[in-house]
């Protein structure tokens, strides 16, 4: 019987270990988190945190209890895995609320570690309240802080996905939020054009946006800021990025890539064959250029996790590379992307043309229209689409799941053209915004 370990318990480490139970009734599968909770969804933290979401437990896909009795699948939280010993494939385990370790054995190991938040040195950073969002935990955290202390005022630092929609859940709740972006934009992954529309969105919704500037000091509700600039808030909200958890992966001499993920091969697989890596902490390849890429979103966790449950049961099924398709609510617009952007074509000295298309999102003369910003980069030569990027209020999803499609299936700005798109006024206009980037790419 084969014995299968799974370090972390959301995303990538619940749904691998689901999956193989799935495909092998009969394999021995153990999972170790140091968190308190399992199985949860990430992505609706914010929205708890704002009261979209009443009730925390909501998030809460499943316990140990239930991956026991359901799936046969033994769940241990609070315990935190400190050693991996490859030559006798034993893990040593310690548990945190025993403060007792011990060892574990494998035939498998599948890690899932995540990420930890990014939190810079600043001086006096200990005499305010600062926050991160990473894990149920803190989501917890900031809404009892919230609900206890009331506060009128936050400064969010980075401008990124969960910085921005943090930013609508504290509005939400009546704060002053301002943020804090060390770039020259907001969103700095999009075009700038993309960009501007956001940050507008932002200034329209009454948050105070201070870029291409980062705290240098702080004295209890005193920010003082690299530009000279000091604001005042009762608390802060760190946001500027993950990085991946790969502590226990060096220890253990595997591979780090040069996105400072656990390296992987097209299986998932360490330079271990019997250790594999998924999630946030993991770094594959690009889609498009097969450069090295790692994307801490739910969509490549949970792909990946198939592509491992598959290769441990039998089956070998390639994982073909990460688009970093994604997409944030920011107020009354979407913000979406796929594949590459203006910089990073730029920066690889990758050839592309452009086509921008500012439209409605569905017929003009139905009532319920919103404006639709669309941003396609191609190959001249082959014309098949190497990038897009959508803003706008409405049918943002529909169009860069389209394009992501259009990527993944090697479409060409001649076949955007050719697609039958569903069309009615609520929805759509007769040749689709898709349609339209495709026939001025002409």
């Amino acid at each position: 019987m084969k014995k299968i370990v799974v370090i972390g318990a959301v995303a990538g480490g619940a749904t691998v270990a689901s999956q193989i139970r799935y495909y092998d009734q009969g394999a021995q599968i153990v999972i170790f988190d140091q968190d308190e909770t399992m199985s949860y969804g990430a992505c609706g933290m914010p929205y708890f945190i704002s009261g979209e979401i009443e009730q925390a437990d909501h998030l809460i896909a499943a316990t140990p209890e239930e991956f026991k009795s359901k799936k046969n699948i033994d769940v241990y939280l609070q315990h935190r895995v400190t050693n991996i010993d490859r030559q006798r494939k034993v893990i040593e385990v310690f548990n945190i609320q025993t403060q007792q370790s011990f060892e574990e054995s494998f035939d498998a190991l599948i890690l899932s570690p995540g990420g930890t938040p990014i939190v810079p040195e600043t001086p006096g950073l200990e005499s305010t309240s600062m926050f991160s969002l990473r894990n149920f935990s803190d989501m917890k955290r900031i809404h009892d802080y919230i609900q206890n202390e009331t506060p009128k005022s936050c400064i969010i630092v980075g401008a990124g996905f969960i910085g921005l929609e943090m930013a609508e859940s504290f509005t939400k709740l009546g704060l002053t939020v301002s943020i804090v972006e060390k770039s020259p934009q907001v969103m700095n992954i999009m075009d700038v054009d993309c960009s501007k529309w956001v940050e507008q969105e932002l200034q329209n919704q009454h948050v105070h946006v201070f870029k291409n500037t980062f705290i240098t000091n702080v004295n209890g509700r005193k920010i003082e800021l690299d530009n000279g600039e000091t604001i005042e808030a009762d608390f802060i909200l760190m946001s500027i990025g993950v990085a991946p958890s790969t502590e226990l992966a060096k220890k253990a001499k595997l591979t780090i890539g040069e996105t400072k993920g656990i390296k992987t091969n097209e299986f998932m697989q360490t330079n271990d064959p019997f250790i594999y890596a998924i999630g946030d902490a993991a770094e594959n390849i690009d889609f498009i250029t097969g450069s090295a890429k790692r994307v801490p979103l739910a969509w490549p966790a949970h792909r990946q996790a198939y592509i491992v449950a598959k290769h441990i049961t039998g089956e070998k099924i390639p994982f073909k590379g990460l688009l970093g398709t994604s997409i944030c609510k920011v107020f009354s617009q979407s913000v979406a992307l796929t594949g590459l952007n203006k910089r990073t074509l730029t920066d690889r000295n990758i050839s592309f043309e452009t086509i921008v298309q500012k439209t409605k999102s569905n017929a003009g003369y139905y009532p319920d229209h919103a404006e639709l910003y669309l941003v396609i980069h191609f190959d001249p030569a082959t014309r098949k689409v190497l990038g897009a990027q959508a803003v706008g209020g409405k049918g943002v999803d529909k169009r860069i799941d389209v394009l992501s499609t259009a990527i993944y299936a090697g479409l060409t700005m001649d076949d955007l053209q050719a697609l039958e798109l569903a069309y009615a006024p609520p929805y759509s206009s007769p040749k689709d915004p898709v349609n339209m980037v495709g026939y001025r790419a002409t």
